[in-house]
């Protein structure tokens, strides 16, 4: 099938991704730009894997105050070069992460921040729920397991589904600007103040 200029003009226009990649993710998919979409966000999430872990010393403090200035957030966002913090792009994201925060009230960016006593605190509670609920010690353990999961869904930012797009969670988020700008992209930390608290 030949894939013509203007179609793999469409597909840039839409993902930002480079020309040689949009016509081989055009290719793959038969000429579907849908499927193309799909193909290259699928790669660049692969190629997004490869970028974590690599230093990230640049980046940008975001804040946002919700309407009332009861509410407040600030958070750090690192990426590795000054060239993609300026971007306008990076910016915005900083702000969603920003918005996010506000929203959700996160308690640590991920799991791994969590300290130990308070996972045992919260498995502690959830085996007691599950054994006064009469539940066969077998089913336990499986339980607390889906418990937990649940729980850092709602704890952790990076588990957290995305306010404006609750199909993906804020690590998909972050993955997906780690595959557009090419390189490594980290929530470093943030603060959440509350009027009163």
């Amino acid at each position: 099938m030949t894939i013509s200029a203007s179609q793999v003009k469409e597909l840039r226009d839409k993902t930002g991704a480079g020309m040689m990649d949009c016509k081989k993710a055009l290719e793959a998919s038969s000429g579907d730009l849908e499927k193309a979409v799909i193909y290259l966000r699928e790669k660049g999430i692969a190629k997004a894997e490869t970028k974590v872990g690599r230093a990230t010393r640049e980046g940008s403090i975001a804040s946002y105050i919700h309407a009332g200035s009861k509410l407040g957030t600030l958070v750090e966002v690192n990426c590795e070069s000054d060239f993609v913090a300026k971007t306008e792009e990076f910016k915005i994201l900083a702000k969603e992460l920003a918005m996010q925060i506000a929203a959700t009230d996160p308690l640590v960016v991920q799991r791994g921040d969590l300290s130990e006593a308070l996972v045992e605190k919260e498995k502690s509670i959830y085996r007691t729920q599950a054994l006064a609920s009469g539940k066969p010690e077998k089913a336990v353990e499986k339980i607390i397991e889906g418990k937990l999961e649940k729980y850092y869904a709602t704890v952790c930012l990076m588990e957290q589904p995305y306010v404006r797009d609750p199909n993906k969670n804020i690590g998909t988020l972050i993955k997906e600007h780690i595959a557009k700008f090419g390189e490594n992209i980290a929530v470093r930390r943030f603060i959440r103040f509350k009027l009163g608290e």
